[in-house]
């Protein structure tokens, strides 16, 4: 109901409206304090760079996060992240990630981006806070905020909006009539906007999710995701539909296409339920990270990578020179 609401395809967005416009002005006050001086930001002593969204989840940002935490240790920059941790709850902040941290303590994406890109991370509801967490850890170039674009008690030297191709900004509503959390016009005032799946405008990178092979939870094989077939998939992401259409489009047969909601938290049981015939059961990395621990034999995950089919050079050059 709600994606028909906000994609403009129901007139129930009217009954909501009151609200997003309440949204609308709480948020455009907190920022207009910013810009004058009212509130004041924290600055780090190491070049931040935000990557975040306008819109409410399931743009692509964290497969983003990675590659971008990736190319930059290519290029011999020490390179942190900080995170809100959602779905998520320490027993402190600001909460170092070490190979013991679980999902329950710091939310599924910072344990997936440590575990993929082996950079230090760190979560806090205060951004700033992780951010002297990580410094005190240890000497870093440079700061990477996994969102976080809407936080501006912490000041940024870049940012970079991370726009769903396919869905843009539904019907340009503040939530809860509409997807968004600032309006389009944002993208006026930031670094660049990188554009996942659909058609990229003018000024615009272009990029797409490319899943690899599928892995084992329970023995980290491998194999290609089409000789699972047929499986059960299950997704608890912003945009469920995005992972079963990519399973299709690359020839998984899918009898089953179970959502859940983004950060749902998962049982043994409730996801040994899904497949009572012991069928394949293959779901997002997301996912995995939360379910390593009690998974089955049967039960695999699709890996994706950011790949741009437009050079980003220029983008990472820029990055690169903040930090000299």
């Amino acid at each position: 109901m709600i994606e028909r609401i906000w994609s403009g395809r129901s007139a129930l967005y009217l009954l909501l409206l009151p609200f997003s416009l309440l949204y609308g002005l709480i948020a455009s006050l907190i920022r207009l304090s910013y810009r004058l001086g009212l509130r004041h930001a924290w600055r780090a002593p190491v070049p931040v760079v935000v990557v975040g969204n306008l819109t409410a989840g399931g743009n692509g940002k964290t497969p983003v996060v990675v590659w971008l935490v990736e190319q930059l240790q290519q290029r011999g920059l020490r390179v942190g992240v900080v995170s809100r941790g959602y779905g998520g709850k320490a027993g402190h902040y600001p909460l170092l990630l070490n190979a013991a941290t679980s999902t329950l303590e710091a939310g599924d994406e910072p344990v997936l981006i440590a575990q993929r890109t082996g950079a230090p991370v760190a979560v806090a509801p205060v951004r700033s806070d992780a951010v002297k967490a990580l410094l005190a850890a240890g000497p870093l170039d440079l700061i990477v905020t996994d969102d976080g674009l809407q936080h501006y008690a912490l000041a940024r030297d870049m940012e970079i909006v991370v726009v769903d191709g396919e869905r843009r900004f539904g019907n340009g509503w503040w939530l809860p009539a509409g997807p968004m959390r600032e309006r389009a016009s944002r993208l006026q005032q930031v670094d660049a906007v990188i554009v996942n799946g659909g058609e990229a405008r003018q000024g615009e990178l272009s990029m797409t999710l490319q899943p690899g092979e599928a892995i084992n939870l329970k023995t980290g094989a491998s194999r290609q995701a089409a000789a699972l077939s047929p499986v059960v998939a299950m997704a608890g992401i912003g945009h469920p539909p995005r992972f079963f259409s990519t399973l299709r489009q690359h020839g998984v047969e899918v009898i089953q296409a179970i959502p859940f909601a983004d950060h749902q938290a998962y049982s043994e049981a409730s996801l040994t339920a899904l497949t009572p015939n012991n069928e394949p059961l293959i779901m997002t990395e997301k996912d995995a990270v939360k379910c390593r621990s009690f998974a089955h034999e049967n039960w695999w995950y699709l890996p994706v990578r950011a790949h741009f089919s437009t050079t980003a050079e220029p983008l990472l050059q820029k990055i690169v020179a903040l930090c000299r």
